[in-house]
C-alpha cells in the first residue's frame, strides 16, 4: 500500500515458467484446466462469440504511445498504435528485463514503415483488438491497395510476429529504436523510477544497450548488467555475509534480442528493409533474457534460440497460439448486461483480464505500477521514456497480491505461479534475516520488497547511525509483515480449489510454516498466556498499535483451514504448533460505538498516519465476516461506520461490500472502477495512476474480485450464488469453486434460467440466494 507521506519517498531463461525452483502444479490442477478448457464452450447469443463485442476497435490512427493496446504472451508484453501519416509502432516490454538498478525495462522500440504508406490521413484505417486469438489486426488503405497487418506474441514462444500482407506489392523498413544510447545520470522526478537506491551516497546511472555491427541477416541488442545494486544492498541491510551463498541476481544479466524475416536485409545496424517490394512480409523478433559469464555465450544462446524457432512451422505455431487464448478465455467468464453499467462492468472485467493474461506468466509477479505496458510519461512539465514507472521496480505485498485474489475464481492457477515462485525463492534468505534480525526461527517479508527478498534500500534507510540491523527508517512499513500471513491464505484457496497435494505438501505447508514460527517467536504472551503483539502496527495507517486486526484475523484465518488439511499431508508436530498458536491468539479487536460492538483496527490503536480500514481485513481478505456467517451484522457497522470510504486503485471497499452483501454498494463501486479510465490514454482498461502508476494494475483487479464476490462466495463447501447481485443485471458466468469445482449460469429479468454445475454431486452444496 503505497502512502501519501513524502516520508516514504525518504541464469534465468527469461520465458514463460521456466525457474525450476518452484513446484508447478500437479495432475489435479492439469485435470482441472482441461476440464474448463475443452469440455465447454461459452453460450454464444445470437449465433456469435460473446467476447467480440468486447474486442477493442479503433477507426482512426493514434497521436503517440498513450493511444497504444496492449498485447502479450504473459512474458512479453507490446503497446502496439499507429501515426497517423506515419508507421506502425510497438514498444517490447518483458517480466525479467531487470537493470543494474532494478529498473524493470522496456527491451527497446520498434517503428514499422510500409511503402506507399497505407496509414495516409483520410485513407480508411481499422486496428482491432482480437482477443479470442490473441492478436493485433490492422487494415489501412484504399480498397484497391489495401494492407493487412497482424501483430501477435506466440503464447508458447519467446517471439514477436509482425506479419503484412496486401493486396498490391510494397516495400517494408523495419526499424529498432533504442533510446539508450549513452550514459545517463537521473535527475529530479525522474528519479523516483528507480526508488530504492535514490537515497543513496552515489548517482543513479542508466546504462547505454548494445548493437551488433556488421551482421548479414539480422538485427541484435541488448542491454547487459555489467554492475548491480545487489551486493551494496546486502551489506546496507547487514546481510552482507550472505552474498556468496546468495549470486547477485541481477550482475550479467543480459536482456535483449534479434529481428530478421525473409526478404528483409539490414542497410544499417538497426534497420532492415526489404530487398524488393513483395505482397507478404513477416518479421520476427525473438527475445532472450538469461545471466550469462561472457556475452559471447549469451549470443550462443540467442543463436539456438533462434534456430530452433525457426525449424518450427509457422502455421502451426499460430494455431497453437490461437488454441491457448481459446482456452484461456474458455476458462471462466462473467458476462453481465441489461445496463449500460452492467456493460461497462462486463468490458472491464473482460479487458483487465485480458491484460493479467498477457503479463503474467513470465519468471516475476505482475507489476503493480503498470506491469510490462508503461509508455511515454509526463510528470510537471518534463517528458520521461517508457522506463518511467512510479514507485520503481520493488514489489509493494499490499499492491502486488490484488491482481492475484482475481485469479482463483477465473481458473487462472497458472497465472498464480509466478507470485508463489517469488516469495518461495526467497524464503531461505528470509529465514536467514530473521535469525539476523531478532536471533530466531521462521520467516517473514517486508512490504517493500526486491524481487530477490530483501528491502527496499530506500525504505530501509540509508543512514543507519540510530538504527538497529532490521529496523526500517520508513515508519510506513517498520512493522508491516502481515503480506506473508495474507500469501499463506491465498495459497491455502490455491489448494482448495485445484486440490493439488504436490502443491500443498512442497509450497503451501512448508511457506506457511516458517511464517507461523516466526510469529511464534517473535512475540511475547501477557498475562492470560496470550501473544501480544508489540511493537506492531495496523497496516501502513495506525503505527506503535497492539494486538491489529491484520494479524489476529489473517492467522485465526489461516491456522484454522491448515488444521483443516488432511492429516496425512501434515505432520503432528506441525498441527501440534498451529493448535497452541490458535489457542494463544488475542481474540479480534472490538470497540464500542454507539452502544453497539464494533471491528477494530487493533486493541490499542496507534498514531494514524494513511488512509487505509484494517478492520475490515477480517472481511477480506481474511473471510471471517461474510454472507451468511455469523456476527455478519457487526461487520456491517464496521463498513458503514469505516473512516475511509471510496474506491479506486487499491482501496479495497468493493470486495468489502460484495462480501457482506451490500448489493447497491458494491454496483456503484465496481461500476465506478470500471469507468474510471484514465483520460489520457486510449485504451479503455488503463486505469490510474490514482497512487500507483499507469496502467494501474490494482485498481481493475479489485473490481474483478468484487464483481466475483458479488456473484459468488463459498464458505467450506458451501456455494453461494448472488450474494450481491442486482436484479437488473442479467448474467452469463462461468466460475471455478473449491473442489475442483465449475459452477456456470445464466440469470434473465431477475431469475436462474441456467445452472450447470461440474461435478454434478457439488450441485447439492449451492445455495442459490434472493437478488435485490
Amino acid at each position: 500500500m503505497l502512502s501519501f507521506n513524502k516520508q516514504r519517498h525518504g541464469g534465468k531463461s527469461g520465458f514463460i515458467n521456466t525457474r525450476n525452483t518452484f513446484v508447478t502444479y500437479g495432475l489435479p490442477l492439469v485435470c482441472l484446466l482441461l476440464l474448463s478448457c475443452t469440455e465447454k464452450k461459452p453460450p454464444e447469443e445470437s449465433g456469435t462469440d460473446p467476447l467480440v463485442p468486447y474486442n477493442v476497435v479503433w477507426k482512426t490512427p493514434s497521436l503517440d504511445s498513450s493511444g497504444s493496446m496492449p498485447i502479450g504472451n504473459g512474458d512479453i508484453g507490446l503497446n502496439v498504435w499507429v501515426e497517423g501519416d506515419g508507421d506502425l509502432l510497438f514498444y517490447i516490454g518483458k517480466t525479467d528485463s531487470w537493470s543494474e538498478n532494478c529498473r524493470l525495462l522496456k527491451l527497446g522500440r520498434v517503428r514499422v514503415n510500409l511503402t506507399p504508406n497505407p496509414f495516409v490521413k483520410g485513407n480508411p484505417f481499422c486496428q482491432t483488438l482480437r482477443l479470442r486469438t490473441g492478436e493485433i489486426e490492422i487494415t489501412a488503405g484504399p480498397d484497391d491497395s489495401a494492407v493487412k497487418l497482424r501483430v501477435w506474441v506466440d503464447a508458447h514462444n519467446p517471439v514477436i510476429r509482425v506479419e503484412a500482407e496486401g493486396k498490391k506489392k510494397f516495400d517494408v523498413r523495419v526499424q529498432l529504436e533504442c533510446w539508450r544510447k549513452e550514459r545517463r545520470q537521473l535527475t529530479g522526478d525522474e528519479l523516483f523510477s528507480a526508488y530504492g537506491i535514490t537515497g543513496g551516497p552515489q548517482p543513479v546511472f542508466v546504462e547505454p544497450d548494445s548493437i551488433m555491427d556488421g551482421l548479414s541477416d539480422r538485427i541484435v541488442w541488448y542491454h547487459r548488467n555489467e554492475r548491480s545494486c545487489y551486493e551494496e544492498t546486502l551489506g546496507l541491510q547487514h546481510l552482507g555475509d550472505l552474498v556468496e551463498r546468495y549470486p547477485d541476481p541481477l550482475l550479467n544479466r543480459t536482456f535483449g534480442g534479434c529481428m530478421k524475416g525473409k526478404g528483409l536485409t539490414p542497410v544499417n545496424d538497426t534497420t532492415l528493409s526489404s530487398s524488393k517490394p513483395r505482397k507478404r512480409f513477416t518479421c520476427t523478433i525473438y527475445t532472450l533474457t538469461a545471466q550469462t559469464g561472457t556475452i559471447g555465450e549469451w549470443l550462443d544462446r540467442l543463436n539456438r534460440a533462434v534456430a530452433e524457432t525457426d525449424r518450427k512451422d509457422l502455421e502451426k505455431t499460430r494455431s497453437s497460439h490461437r488454441a491457448w487464448w481459446n482456452d484461456f478465455w474458455n476458462r471462466s467468464w462473467i458476462y453481465a448486461s441489461g445496463s449500460p453499467d452492467a456493460k461497462t462492468v462486463s468490458q472491464g472485467y473482460v479487458l483487465q483480464n485480458w491484460i493479467n493474461a498477457c503479463g503474467g506468466r513470465g519468471d516475476y509477479p505482475i507489476k503493480f505500477n503498470g506491469s510490462i505496458f508503461t509508455v511515454d510519461a509526463a510528470i510537471k512539465d518534463r517528458r520521461f521514456d517508457a522506463d518511467y514507472r512510479s514507485w520503481g521496480g520493488s514489489y509493494w505485498f499490499q499492491n502486488t497480491r490484488l491482481p492475484y485474489w482475481s485469479m482463483p475464481a477465473a481458473g487462472n492457477f497458472d497465472l498464480m505461479e509466478p507470485l508463489f515462485r517469488m516469495y518461495l525463492d526467497t524464503l531461505p534468505m528470509a529465514r536467514e534475516r530473521t535469525k539476523a534480525y531478532y536471533g530466531h526461527d521462521g520467516a517473514y517479508f517486508p512490504e517493500t520488497m526486491y524481487f530477490w527478498g530483501t528491502y527496499n534500500n530506500d525504505n530501509y534507510g540509508w543512514e543507519r547511525t540510530d538504527e538497529p540491523p532490521g529496523m526500517t527508517v520508513n515508519r510506513y512499513i517498520r512493522y508491516e509483515w502481515q503480506g506473508g500471513i495474507e500469501l499463506s491464505a491465498m495459497m491455502l484457496d490455491y489448494y482448495v480449489m485445484t486440490q493439488d497435494e504436490r502443491f500443498l505438501k512442497d509450497t503451501l505447508v512448508p511457506f506457511a510454516n516458517e511464517i507461523l514460527t516466526f510469529y511464534d517467536k517473535h512475540y511475547p504472551r501477557d498475562g492470560n498466556g496470550r501473544i501480544r503483539f508489540e511493537p506492531a502496527q495496523a497496516l501502513e495507517t495506525y503505527w506503535d498499535s497492539v494486538n491489529p486486526m491484520p494479524e489476529i484475523a489473517g492467522l485465526q484465518c489461516v491456522l484454522n483451514r491448515l488444521l483443516e488439511l488432511p492429516e496425512s499431508c501434515t505432520a503432528e508436530s506441525q498441527r501440534t504448533l498451529w493448535r497452541r498458536i490458535r489457542d494463544e491468539l488475542p481474540p479480534i479487536p472490538t470497540a464500542e460505538a454507539d452502544g453497539q460492538t464494533v471491528l477494530s483496527p487493533a486493541q490499542i490503536m496507534g498514531p494514524k498516519n494513511n488512509r487505509e480500514n484494517p478492520e475490515l481485513y477480517a472481511v477480506f481478505p481474511y473471510g471471517l465476516y461474510s454472507v451468511g456467517k455469523k456476527d455478519i451484522d457487526v461487520a456491517l457497522r464496521t463498513f458503514e461506520r469505516r473512516v475511509h470510504k471510496s474506491t479506486g486503485g487499491w482501496q479495497q471497499d468493493a470486495i468489502q461490500a460484495a462480501m457482506l452483501g451490500l448489493t447497491g454498494e458494491a454496483v456503484r463501486m465496481v461500476t465506478a472502477n470500471f469507468r474510471a479510465k484514465n483520460e489520457g490514454s486510449r485504451f479503455p482498461a488503463f486505469w490510474g495512476p490514482n497512487f500507483d502508476w499507469l496502467p494501474d494494475q490494482t485498481h481493475g483487479c479489485v473490481a474483478m474480485t468484487a464483481l466475483q464476490r458479488m456473484l459468488m462466495q463459498t464458505d467450506g463447501r458451501v456455494i453461494r450464488l448472488f450474494p450481491a447481485w442486482p436484479r437488473t443485471w442479467d448474467v452469463n458466468f462461468r466460475l471455478f469453486a473449491p473442489f475442483r469445482t465449475i459452477v456456470e449460469g445464466e440469470v434473465r429479468n431477475g431469475s436462474l434460467v441456467r445452472l450447470d454445475v461440474q461435478p454434478e454431486a457439488r450441485r447439492a452444496d449451492v445455495e442459490i440466494m434472493e437478488m435485490k
